[in-house]
């Protein structure tokens, strides 16, 4: 049973997989989906609020560690 457990933890290294943003960003155009001007905006602003929140993280790292 103990073996599963140990299975199921994530690592810190799994916590730290930026792979899904970046594929989020550079991800090329799809196109058997529909494209309009709310769903660019949409991915527009998810891609903003993503930008500010690694500096925002970067920057309480930093300020915690200096």
């Amino acid at each position: 049973m103990s073996q599963d457990n140990n299975n199921k933890r994530n690592s810190l290294k799994e916590y730290f997989q930026l792979g899904e943003v970046f594929g989020y960003f550079f991800r090329g155009r799809d196109k058997s989906r529909p494209a309009n001007f709310s769903l660019k905006m949409m991915h527009g602003v998810n891609k903003i609020s993503i930008i500010i929140f690694l500096i925002a993280l970067i920057i309480l790292i930093t300020r915690h560690i200096f």
